[in-house]
């Protein structure tokens, strides 16, 4: 099976594609539909990570059918949680969001894969740190992040059990090239 990631660009076909695939997930992953508060990014693909500089979102396709299979958005910080307000800024942080990957093609390496894409588009885009939050009834999730080199710094106690993460950017040893960013994975 190849996989091709590519940036998102605005073509309204693809966007409403990957609208599709994020709800599609989201129903699955936690048994509810379109939340306006929650999920207004995916309603604005465009205008939160698609047109701004240092925002992104990555799709990965399976190359044989076009199927998408995986996600993940990266942008800049824009929450406004009282206790990060000394800690985090739009400016040196960027937030990882959407990270999906589709049931059928788990455990293959392919959130790795996308993870380090998005990692790899905040060096470039001089982000210091990467913050997230994911929730203690994902199977897996906390386990994945921490694999990936995240540090809890909150764990919220919440009814949606959610935990705040974040990590440190260290300057990566590699040489992206433009072209880079399209990237065709054997799994």
């Amino acid at each position: 099976m190849k996989v091709v990631i590519k940036e998102l660009g605005n073509d309204s076909k693809n966007i409403k594609d990957v609208q599709d695939f994020l709800f599609a997930q989201i129903k699955k992953e936690f048994g509810y539909g379109y939340v306006p508060e929650w999920h207004e990014d995916i309603i604005k693909l465009d205008e939160y990570y698609v047109n701004p500089l240092r925002n992104n979102f990555f799709v990965a396709y399976l190359e044989q059918t076009g199927e998408i299979i995986a996600t993940i958005g990266i942008r800049s910080y824009d929450k406004d949680f009282p206790e990060f307000r000394h800690l985090y800024s739009n400016e040196t942080t960027s937030s990882i969001w959407r990270l999906f990957v589709d049931g059928k093609y788990r455990r293959c390496g392919l959130a790795s894969k996308m993870f380090s894409i998005a990692e790899n588009f905040a060096n470039k885009s001089k982000y210091q740190n990467i913050y997230l939050h994911t929730h203690k009834t994902l199977d897996g999730a906390l386990e994945f992040w921490t694999k990936m080199g995240f540090v809890v710094v909150l764990d919220a106690n919440d009814e949606l059990e959610t935990v705040h993460m974040d990590k440190e950017i260290h300057e990566l040893d590699i040489c992206i090239q433009p072209a880079d960013f399209m990237h065709a994975v054997k799994l």
